[in-house]
């Protein structure tokens, strides 16, 4: 009984969260779009408005850890996908990223409009031309000096194995010699897992790993730069698992991987 009260005040406080902080994300976008071309100050309003409506849920625990030393270094920002709650707890890290997110978040009303004020890239799954649009938005943001965030699994993994990477933001990073910044994320599974919208108590943490030059790799290097970012990840988020006291699957070795 208590849980299903928690739930729904989840929902009313996000919403309200979300209604309210739409014309104060509109204010500051319109203040501040004629001289500030990456939307870095209406995005960072946007990822606040996230994290308020986490703040207040009740249910969540969340926190982050590592810094950057200058915010305004573009990276490619990549990390595991657990849950749809990855969003509110890596909005949590103290600097802005734009977002590649697919396009029917950008519908919802409220969401969508703060999400397009913010400068966040919409990706219609599927579609060529829209994967061709949403590069060359990403290039533009991280032009502007604007960190660019992606999920390479592409979507969330119903289990703790994490899914295959995909070469997207792996790409991307290297096109644009923009060094990849990891992030391990732990915990986030039980609060909103894959297939329900229900808020569930939970305790998480993200941390920021070290990050990888990019400089000097060519397209050739697609795959092992992936593979150090997946590996990276991999170890950062059992680590954080350990330390929550999650059970993880033991880790893929080649002979396992062949059976």
């Amino acid at each position: 009984m208590r849980g299903t009260a928690l739930n729904w005040w989840a929902w009313v406080e996000t919403v309200l969260v979300v209604i309210l902080g739409t014309p104060v994300v509109a204010l500051i976008w319109l203040f501040t779009a004629p001289f500030d071309k990456g939307r870095y100050a209406a995005g960072r309003a946007f990822r606040l408005v996230g994290v308020t409506a986490m703040r207040l849920n009740g249910l969540w625990r969340f926190r982050t850890r590592g810094t950057l030393a200058d915010p305004r270094r573009p990276y490619v920002v990549v990390a595991n996908h657990e849950s749809y709650a990855d969003v509110f707890l890596i909005s949590c890290f103290p600097w802005e990223m734009k977002w590649l997110s697919k396009d029917t978040m950008f519908k919802i009303p409220c969401m969508g409009w703060m999400m397009q004020m913010a400068g966040d890239i919409k990706l219609v799954r599927g579609d060529r031309d829209s994967t061709i649009n949403a590069i060359a938005q990403c290039r533009d943001r991280l032009a502007k000096r604007v960190s660019v965030m992606i999920f390479p699994e592409g979507t969330r993994s119903k289990t703790q194995e994490m899914l295959p990477f995909k070469d997207g933001a792996f790409r991307l990073a290297i096109e644009s010699q923009a060094p990849v910044l990891p992030i391990a994320v732990a915990g986030t599974r039980n609060a909103m897992a894959k297939g329900t919208f229900r808020f569930l108590r939970a305790h998480a943490v993200a941390q920021v790993l070290e990050p990888i030059d990019t400089a000097g790799m060519t397209m050739d290097d697609i795959g092992r730069l992936k593979q150090m970012a997946r590996e990276r990840i991999d170890a950062g988020r059992r680590a954080l698992a350990a330390e929550l006291g999650i059970a993880m699957p033991p880790v893929a070795t080649e002979a396992t991987a062949a059976v």
